[in-house]
């Protein structure tokens, strides 16, 4: 009974969001860090550079992994948020106050830097006054949102609701649980406005945030996601279409929620979400992987045997499996192509070609239980200097994620209430 009791508190407090949207659901733009309209863009770098720096930040935040203290099922084992690709634009408070944040489906709670600030990461843009804001509540530590974040704890008085969030690279945020009314600008409408979210106000934030950030968004599966806070107005769907960050054109990558985030139609595959600690991570099941007609089997024990085997997020830049499966793989892949093999320049990927008239991209398709996704050319190599292509799936002892760059030009759907995801082979630039 107590959790039933927690569940319908958390869900009245939501309720007044339930018309806060248009009914057909509503979109906003994701912007990637390296495109020309995101602030850390540098238009002095070539499209490969930009690729280079996507994948040492990628290869950084797993490389931290390798001490024998890690834990494969600790919380902190495989945030990247500091190493997000993808920023949101939104506003928290009453006037809104514009936050530049990290989409990142690898965490929950929605944070931002907050005056005063104590011991604050560098920001260019001004940090959120709670006391500038009339809809900014903190919360006590007897209330339903206190007890909604696991990362929670409270005052020797019981009256202030505080929270630790440490991340993979031993960056952190600390600060106040509170309620604020959170605005979103949808593209082509009006802008949404969710009224009473659980927020993060950051005191004490400290690591390798960049200074054009001002925090996170949380889009995982946990109870204080932007996601799982919407739930019932968006019926618990969401969707996003990844336009290749190496494109020189500044479109923006598309995420979607409530009727918008349905991915339907011809050429959809599904499979099922498994549910298992932490409820943060949206886990699948990985069968098979083919080459070709040569298809692998896979095998893993790194998040348990059996189903959910593999993390789908939107924030890790290569696609991560254990080393004799990958090694495998990569075996297989070498064997179909006749070109020249060559270094990563980098010296982070281990399967790179000069590219030339002889260098063809194998078929490449991943077996998740119930679907069958069939990758494209640029979902499996990448030109990391003038002359260079590597393949972007790499070994890793500690993590099994399906990364961003397997998952561009795919419309990636997320169902909470029927537990699935979906993909649709997807022209993003054109959404």
């Amino acid at each position: 009974m107590a959790s039933l009791s927690f569940a319908t508190l958390l869900s009245l407090l939501l309720l007044s969001n339930v018309n806060a949207y248009p009914k057909d659901g509503f979109t906003i733009d994701l912007i990637h860090r390296d495109s020309p309209k995101s602030p850390f863009y540098n238009s002095a770098e070539t499209s490969s550079q930009r690729m280079r720096n996507a994948i040492r930040r990628s290869a950084r935040s797993t490389l931290q992994f390798s001490n024998d203290d890690a834990s494969p099922n600790s919380p902190q084992s495989f945030i990247t948020s500091n190493r997000g690709e993808y920023l949101m634009n939104i506003s928290i408070g009453t006037p809104p106050v514009p936050i530049l944040a990290i989409a990142d489906t690898g965490s929950d709670l929605i944070w931002t830097q907050c005056n005063p600030c104590e011991d604050c990461s560098q920001q260019t843009s001004p940090l959120f006054d709670p006391k500038e804001s009339s809809t900014y509540r903190k919360v006590s530590c007897s209330s339903s949102q206190c007890r909604a974040l696991e990362d929670a704890s409270c005052s020797t008085d019981e009256n202030t609701c505080s929270y630790t969030i440490t991340y993979g690279d031993n960056s952190y945020t600390k600060g106040d649980v509170a309620v604020d009314t959170v605005t979103m600008g949808s593209s082509g409408r009006r802008p949404v406005s969710l009224r009473n979210m659980i927020i993060g106000c950051g005191h004490e934030n400290t690591g390798t945030f960049d200074p054009a950030g001002s925090g996170i968004i949380g889009l995982g599966g946990g109870s204080t996601s932007l996601v799982s806070q919407l739930r019932k107005s968006i019926n618990g769907k969401f969707s996003y279409c990844l336009v290749p960050f190496t494109s020189e054109n500044g479109l923006t990558s598309k995420i979607n929620f409530g009727t918008n985030g349905i991915v339907s139609g011809e050429g959809v595959v599904s499979t099922s979400m498994v549910k298992k600690d932490p409820a943060t991570y949206y886990f699948l099941t990985l069968e098979a992987i083919s080459v070709g007609s040569k298809k692998i089997q896979f095998t893993s024990t790194i998040f348990g045997t059996g189903e959910g085997n593999i993390v789908i997020d939107s924030g890790t830049t290569l696609t991560l499996l254990p080393s004799n499966f990958y090694y495998e793989l990569e075996s297989v892949v070498a064997s179909t192509i006749k070109a020249e093999r060559v270094q990563d320049p980098d010296g982070i990927l281990s399967l790179c070609y000069r590219d030339s008239s002889s260098f063809k991209v194998p078929d490449i398709t991943v077996h998740f239980k119930g679907g069958d996704v069939k990758l494209g050319n640029l979902n499996t190599f990448v030109a990391v200097s003038e002359d260079v292509s590597c393949f972007v799936f790499a070994a890793n002892e500690q993590l099994t994620i399906f990364g961003n760059l397997a998952q561009m030009n795919f419309l990636v759907g997320y169902d909470t209430v029927s537990g699935t995801v979906s993909f649709k082979k997807t022209d993003c630039s054109q959404m």
